[in-house]
């Protein structure tokens, strides 16, 4: 081979050999931290989900008693899991359903969090993909925190609100702050709900299109309590100061909230090609 080609050919390697090892750091800095795929069919995984309990109306004056380990509230089949809201006569309020955490049992400070679901339906029907801080370092509500990953109530079909609650902006002051995406085919289709959390703020995404940013105002925790660690929550509620704005349908029950999978990376896939 000629020098100069020779020359050549070892730079290209050279740049070969950079830009794949450049790549597999990349790739490999993106870690799958934490993850549910329900695979396995009965009551979800006891290592990875507890259960709230009760029918006090948390906080919102819902109508649903949560269970815990029924099966007809809350179970894993054909590789989903299924939070289903029923009415229910054996309850005083006559509705049952489920709220599932990982509180106890797994922790994130930062990071991104996806959950692929397709969401119920109906007049009176308020599912909810959120995070609650795991320790009470500031007091009561909203002091610690909520990321509301996504929310939706029936009335308003379609319509998907990523939000954030704290001491300075929460939803009793009429201060909380967030923002909509439209999802026509919510209860029919599989959708992706995420956040990326980092030091610097909290961006919220449907398969993947951002929609809303929350930033870290550099301000105390009555602003950016999202400095800790914060458990994850699957629900459905029935009623309630929101979700029952418009009243409750009585015929549409049961309603469910199918879950494909839960997922939680270091950081974002993809955010360093």
């Amino acid at each position: 081979m000629p020098i100069k080609l020779k020359v050549y050919f070892q730079s290209f390697l050279s740049l070969l050999l950079i830009f794949f090892f450049t790549n597999t750091e990349s790739l490999q800095a993106q870690k799958l931290l934490w993850s549910d795929e329900f695979e396995i069919p009965g009551l979800p995984d006891a290592t990875k989900w507890t259960y709230d309990v009760g029918d006090h109306g948390w906080g919102n004056n819902e109508l649903q008693f949560y269970t815990e380990k029924d099966l007809k509230n809350a179970r894993v089949e054909d590789g989903c899991l299924i939070i289903e809201a029923r009415s229910d006569a054996g309850f005083p309020k006559g509705y049952s359903s489920a709220r599932l955490l990982t509180r106890g049992k797994a922790t994130w400070k930062y990071g991104y969090i996806e959950v692929r679901a397709k969401l119920p339906k109906g007049v009176g029907t308020w599912p909810a993909i959120w995070m609650l801080a795991e320790e009470n370092r500031h007091g009561g509500w909203p002091k610690n925190g909520e990321i509301d990953i996504m929310e939706h109530v029936g009335y308003d079909p379609g319509v998907v609100h990523g939000t954030v609650h704290t001491e300075a902006f929460n939803h009793v002051k009429g201060t909380q702050k967030g923002k909509q995406i439209q999802v026509p085919d919510f209860d029919s289709e599989f959708h992706v709900y995420a956040i990326n959390w980092t030091e610097e703020k909290i961006d919220f995404l449907v398969d993947g299109v951002q929609y809303f940013t929350f930033e870290n105002t550099g301000g105390s925790y009555q602003e950016w309590p999202f400095d800790q660690p914060f458990h994850l929550i699957l629900n459905i509620a029935v009623g309630g100061n929101w979700g029952g704005r418009e009243g409750v349908d009585p015929d549409i029950w049961p309603q469910q909230l199918v879950v494909d999978y839960v997922r939680v990376y270091d950081e974002m896939p993809g955010e360093n090609p």
